[in-house]
């Protein structure tokens, strides 16, 4: 078996590696919340990215941390990778694509409606620069319109 090559799109994700500080906010229903932390995003080997995030839980005062996985499958022509939080119970698997400088990620996980049932989600990485990059979340009603529940704004520390 031949061992994959890295293709342009694994470069567009080599852009993420480094340490990151970030600012967001979260929507949860009326409440709006605050958050902040830092990233590290390294390469795993050439074709995958992990990124380790800590920070303040929205309206909370509790850490919480986070792992996310990103590559790009050349047979599914997709990007590919997955996210965990040690305040959720779910992994969420993604599959995604890239439209100039903003990967769309797809995935799918529980609803915020608390009933059990699952929801439809996307989080999207827009890269502004070298130094800056936007991360933001959204979900998808009943109607099929998306509305976004969160943004955090990452720059580079080094």
């Amino acid at each position: 078996m031949e061992m994959p090559k890295p293709a342009k799109e694994h470069a567009w994700l080599r852009r993420l590696v480094g340490e990151w500080t970030y600012d967001g906010e979260m929507s949860m229903g009326p409440e709006q919340h605050k958050s902040s932390g830092t990233e590290t995003i390294r390469a795993f080997g050439d074709l995958w990215t992990v990124g380790e995030m800590t920070g303040q839980m929205p309206g909370s005062d509790q850490k919480s941390m986070s792992v996310i996985t990103l590559g790009y499958d050349q047979a599914k022509k997709k990007f590919v990778g997955s996210f965990v939080s040690d305040m959720m119970d779910s992994m969420w698997v993604y599959e995604g694509t890239l439209k100039g400088d903003v990967l769309t990620l797809d995935t799918r996980g529980p609803s915020f409606k608390g009933d059990g049932s699952l929801a439809d989600y996307q989080d999207i990485v827009e890269v502004k620069s070298d130094d800056e990059y936007v991360l933001s979340s959204q979900t998808k009603g009943d109607d099929g319109s998306w509305t976004k529940f969160m943004s955090m704004t990452f720059k580079r520390k080094k």
